[in-house]
């Protein structure tokens, strides 16, 4: 049997690539080489941000545009909510990174953020505690994710719609039948189809390196905490970016949903592998850093720990992503580099991949995503 597509790799962007291929009436075969639903790549964790002024890039703004109506597509077919409206608070002195970022994005495209002065963020929010030369943005339509519920859905979408999903199946290797492609399983089993998706998480920095471009793993430390004040609930409190001097990373987190105020450094932790990250949490080098950085924003958020997991970016050299076929095959499609901000893109990700393979080419401006810039 020879499948249209077979995507290797079954986290957020393989799974969501599973469902734009297989509504298009591909048949398709997705290969993933832990088992369902298992929490060792970069697509858990509870809650993923969403939002449209991005500082990375503005290039993104019409993507993540995208995203947003291709999730509340996913919520009509499935009867799932995977996105809430919370809205994000991002600090930081005039010229950082963040809020220059924002504020370019907001103006190039025309976004509803909202500017203060940090007295008028205080006023609002009055359990903070900005520093004297410290604004405030506020993207009201920013909201969060359920990464966990999210793939699941997706798998569910596209095993509805003709795909078939194989689990605890590692790729061993792979070459070429003619204009077909044979994939080796890890049990000796063998899988021929006419496309493939390489959709690997951090597994992609092997991929990357053959082709001359690094790839670092990242690993980096999301911790929950229970805040000693119900300041900081769900419906009281937004999602937050704090971009401070004196961190080691601006610092992101989301309101207690239930489970305890979320925080974590964005960007910040050793490089590693993804066969060999440390998956232990250690009080004095990952979560005390996130406690000090808390309690001098946001006092009494980060009260008691109640647990940790550490996470994986994986870095392109520009922390911007890949999408685009390989150089030596053309029916061999790459997506991977996310870079720590790439989950609220997955259903477009999702659809632009359908698109390369199944179509020759996307109506999304992609070009940025090009391996070609790494040329230069």
């Amino acid at each position: 049997m020879t499948y249209d597509v077979a995507i290797v790799g079954l986290g957020a962007m393989g799974s969501a690539i599973a469902a734009h291929c297989a509504a298009r009436g591909a048949h398709v075969i997705g290969l993933e080489q832990f088992e369902r639903g298992h929490e060792l790549g970069a697509s858990s964790g509870k809650t993923r941000l969403i939002r449209t002024a991005y500082f990375e890039d503005v290039a993104y703004v019409p993507l993540v545009q995208r995203a947003y109506e291709l999730w509340r597509e996913l919520e009509r077919a499935s009867g799932e909510e995977l996105l809430r409206r919370i809205g994000v608070l991002y600090v930081g002195e005039e010229g950082s990174n963040v809020i220059e970022g924002t504020q370019r994005a907001a103006r190039q495209h025309r976004l509803p953020i909202e500017s203060f002065s940090g007295h008028q963020v205080t006023s609002r929010y009055p359990n903070l505690k900005l520093l004297p030369e410290e604004v405030g943005l506020f993207e009201k339509e920013a909201g969060v994710l359920n990464p966990e519920r999210a793939n699941d859905v997706h798998q569910k979408r596209a095993e509805a719609t003709g795909a078939e999903f194989r689990f605890c199946a590692a790729v061993k290797d792979w070459d070429f039948a003619g204009s077909k492609i044979r994939m080796r399983l890890q049990d000796g089993a063998r899988v021929k189809a006419r496309k493939v998706a390489l959709a690997l998480g951090p597994w992609f920095q092997a991929t990357l390196l053959a082709l001359g471009v690094p790839l670092r793993v990242q690993r980096n430390v999301q911790a929950w905490f229970t805040p000693g004040t119900d300041a900081y609930d769900a419906g009281k409190f937004p999602a937050f970016l704090l971009n401070r001097r004196g961190l080691p990373a601006p610092l992101y987190g989301f309101p207690d949903f239930g489970d305890g105020v979320k925080a974590a450094f964005h960007g910040f932790g050793e490089l590693t592998d993804p066969d060999h990250v440390d998956r232990e949490v250690n009080a004095g080098r990952d979560i005390e850093p996130l406690v000090r950085g808390m309690e001098m924003w946001m006092p009494g958020s980060a009260r008691t720990f109640r647990a940790a997991k550490p996470c994986m970016y994986s870095l392109t050299p520009d922390e911007n992503f890949v999408v685009d076929r390989h150089p030596r095959h053309a029916n061999v499609l790459l997506c991977g580099g996310f870079s720590g901000h790439g989950f609220k893109f997955a259903p477009v990700i999702g659809e632009i991949a359908a698109d390369l393979l199944l179509e020759g080419g996307s109506r999304h401006p992609i070009e940025f995503l090009s391996l070609r810039r790494f040329q230069a």
